[in-house]
């Protein structure tokens, strides 16, 4: 859009495997530059993770002013800032107020996000479930299944309906698309007979409006959604790898005063 000066938000996505940010324009969740990416340190502690997060964040001078919030996703339980468990992280990360700590070393404001969550924010704000009103459920499949869960656009935070015991087993081990791979399951076989399971008593759980299905698996949706038979649409993510970088920037700037 010609004139377009854009309100930008900054957000960084802490994984297992790397740590990477942008700055996000929220008005249209793109990114204004291209991310930075850096590998996790290894051993992933606290001040390892922070000292990269610092520099990620220090990487869009031109972009991002300093006076801008920041917003983080974190691969576990958050609540009020606060790390409760560890999924890919050190161990010495539970109990950390990961808010306090990337703050010190940024010098910024944080707000600090599990990482389901915040893909979820995005999704709706921007992408699969964009406005949608009433319950929507995100889950991602992977090595295990993430959830997030909104209801007319507020986020529920730190649900965990990947661990729901179904038929005497926790739900991901049987779900989660490293079980297809796993088990040496077909698309076909996996949604008939894992996901549709799954996706079943979620739904008589939630009753939701909408689900939306993200993790990498998600780019073959097409071979395994339309196999699944529910009330609600189920549909896939639309913001990819994008998604927590953009949903950590706008949740960020909702705490702090610019969320639009």
């Amino acid at each position: 859009m010609t004139g377009h000066v854009p309100r930008v938000g900054l957000g960084i996505d802490i994984g297992g495997s790397g740590i990477k940010g942008a700055p996000v324009d929220l008005d249209t969740g793109g990114f204004v530059v291209d991310r930075v990416k850096i590998a996790t340190p290894r051993p992933a502690t606290p001040e390892a993770v922070a000292k990269v997060v610092a520099e990620i964040a220090a990487s869009f001078p031109q972009h991002v002013a300093a006076d801008r919030p920041l917003g983080a996703t974190f691969p576990a339980v958050v609540r009020h800032g606060v790390a409760l468990s560890a999924a890919n992280v050190d161990a010495s990360w539970i109990g950390v107020n990961v808010e306090h700590l990337l703050s010190e070393v940024t010098g910024r404001r944080v707000r600090v996000v599990n990482d389901a969550d915040a893909a979820a924010v995005a999704e709706h704000r921007y992408g699969a479930a964009r406005d949608t009103e009433g319950v929507v459920l995100l889950t991602t499949l992977g090595t295990g299944i993430g959830t997030a869960l909104l209801v007319d656009g507020r986020l529920v935070p730190n649900t965990e309906f990947g661990h729901l015991e179904i038929d005497g087993q926790d739900a991901e081990t049987r779900a989660a698309s490293s079980a297809k791979d796993r088990d040496g399951l077909t698309y076909a076989e996996w949604a008939t007979e894992r996901l549709q399971r799954y996706y079943s008593v979620v739904e008589d759980l939630l009753s939701p409006d909408l689900i939306v299905v993200g993790g990498g698996v998600s780019r073959k949706a097409d071979r395994f959604l339309p196999l699944l038979h529910l009330r609600a649409p189920i549909v896939a993510a639309r913001l990819r790898n994008t998604a927590g970088i953009v949903g950590a920037a706008v949740l960020a700037a909702e705490r702090f005063g610019d969320g639009g």
